[in-house]
């Protein structure tokens, strides 16, 4: 399973990190560290079945739906 995020959509809102801090973070920007490392869109590497619920409800809190799992 792997995580998309469209940055072009994310408005660093931080829900995610507070749903799944196992896999959202904010830089000392108060931005998603994805944007550290792309641009546009973000897929992450292969992430462990356990983070499922967590992303899922991520997912369900990102106001502005730029989150979605690959599988």
């Amino acid at each position: 399973m792997k995580v998309t995020v469209d940055l072009d959509k994310c408005s660093d809102h931080g829900q995610c990190v507070f749903a799944a801090p196992d896999v959202f973070a904010l830089n000392s920007r108060g931005e998603l560290t994805f944007r550290d490392v792309a641009k546009g869109t973000y897929v992450s590497g292969e992430l462990d079945e356990d983070l499922r619920d967590s992303i899922e409800e991520a997912i369900d809190v990102c106001p502005m739906q730029a989150i979605e799992i690959e599988d």
